[in-house]
């Protein structure tokens, strides 16, 4: 029987759970199970029906606000209006695909690389990330003449082909390639290392001498740099610099999936990939880049680049459309206007800070950690074990909805609250996030409690 997906079904809404929704909601649930292929996933027992959204905040069908701690599609906030003015401005005038001369994908892509090391001066644009990572990997596997590609044992990076098969997080009903390997996740918490850093490069090592040992060629690593799907992992800056070391001392490139960490998120760089002090070889981008409309980017060094591009053309319809780029540009323009890198780290440590005491108030959370607007909020079932309570973590995560604070659950246990907010959330959105995780925490420890008495 094939494993559930961590990242679709952990969190997730299933048939036994429709006695407990009303008339409408039963309809509308119906109504999509009729409609809409079985893989699709909704959120929560109860699901949410969501209409308007605004900065940090959304509303439902009923006119209930909710507090949005774990959208980073829409990055700067739900509907921002200078992205909403950018799309409206530029869909009056054109929007077709890239084989005509347009200005805008110019401009916007020398004020993207600008944001990069000078090392990296290439751009391609597409519409997703996972098509992003997908490109990633082809050319990967051209420059470097292999075609292994090492990830994280929880990592997720799309759901084409490709990329599907180099994400784990989708469970064993898909498959991972032949030419994939896993390596542990740098999980400070619960790896025994005196050094994070060299213990990861020689995990990866270890799969490319396996790889070697099974007649496969290494291309490439390919990660998020704060691990998301492993549970929130952002490790001291500067650990991923070795494991990068090995992977060029090996003939292989590292690709920087930086669809989450990336665009100011995590406060102490524009790029997750750069507290590590490293220069990726290629660096993706997706949800984030355009605050809901759908774009996607794929950076690199020339040289890499040309070991695909000089012998391949690529060609993607919508990919670097000038209605998409208006939206993409305007996200970069808000990022500096709005000073919205040292707001994630400010407020991002000011909510760390307030989730460490409410930490000591509960036996049940085991670590907190994180940087800028993202962070891992672990449950355990004891601090001294530290073994992983998913149970927990789904019960909490139901009783934030009941006070109408959205979030999910990350890493191979499903025991990480992963906070990550739209990076509108102010000071003033703490309050309600730690009071809500409090009464979630206190309640279901009171329910625990009362379940342990015999009746």
């Amino acid at each position: 029987m094939a494993t559930r997906s961590t990242i679709m079904d952990t969190n997730s809404f299933r048939a036994e759970h429709a006695a407990a929704l009303d008339a409408d909601e039963r309809r509308l649930t119906e109504k999509r199970s009729k409609l809409l292929g079985d893989s699709y996933r909704l959120f929560y027992r109860k699901p949410v029906h969501l209409v308007r959204g605004q900065g940090q905040y959304l509303w439902d069908a009923h006119g209930d606000k909710y507090l949005d701690v774990y959208n980073n599609v829409a990055s700067i906030g739900h509907c921002h209006p200078a992205v909403i003015a950018a799309v409206h401005e530029q869909m009056q005038q054109l929007n077709t695909h890239t084989r005509y001369l347009h200005g805008r994908i110019l401009d916007y892509t020398e004020d993207l690389l600008g944001t990069l090391p000078a090392e990296i001066t290439k751009a391609m644009y597409m519409c997703t990330g996972s098509e992003a990572n997908d490109l990633a990997i082809r050319i990967a596997r051209a420059y470097s003449g292999g075609t292994g590609i090492i990830v994280s044992q929880e990592a997720y990076h799309g759901t084409s082909g490709l990329t599907s098969g180099v994400s784990p997080a989708l469970g064993s009903g898909q498959p991972l390639a032949a030419t994939t390997r896993l390596v542990p996740a740098p999980d400070r918490y619960r790896v025994d290392a005196p050094d994070l850093g060299a213990w990861f490069a020689a995990e990866i090592q270890k799969q490319i001498d396996d790889m070697a040992a099974h007649g496969i060629q290494f291309a490439g690593f390919l990660a998020d740099s704060i691990f998301s799907s492993d549970g929130v992992l952002p490790g001291p800056a500067g650990y991923l610099k070795e494991a990068v070391e090995v992977v060029h001392r090996n003939g292989g490139i590292f690709i920087a999936d930086e669809v989450q960490p990336g665009f100011a998120r995590t406060g102490e760089a524009f790029w997750g990939f750069a507290r590590h002090g490293v220069v990726p070889d290629v660096v993706t981008t997706g949800k984030p880049m355009g605050n809901g409309i759908p774009v996607s980017g794929l950076l690199a060094r020339p040289e890499v680049l040309a070991a695909f591009s000089d012998d391949i053309p690529y060609f993607n319809t919508f990919g670097g459309n000038p209605v998409s780029i208006a939206a993409a540009q305007a996200v970069l323009r808000v990022i500096r206007e709005e000073g919205l890198q040292r707001h994630s780290l400010e407020v991002g440590g000011q909510l760390q800070a307030e989730l460490a005491k409410l930490a000591e108030r509960h036996e049940n959370v085991g670590d907190v950690r994180g940087t800028g607007l993202f962070i891992g909020f672990e449950l355990v079932t004891d601090r001294a074990s530290k073994t992983p309570d998913k149970a927990l973590a789904l019960d909490v995560v139901e009783k934030l909805r009941e006070q109408r604070v959205l979030t999910s659950v990350a890493g191979p246990h499903g025991n990480v609250l992963k906070l990550r907010p739209p990076l509108a959330f102010q000071t003033h959105d703490i309050d309600w996030l730690v009071s809500a995780l409090d009464t979630a925490l206190s309640t279901c420890a009171q329910q625990r409690r009362n379940a342990a008495v015999p009746a």
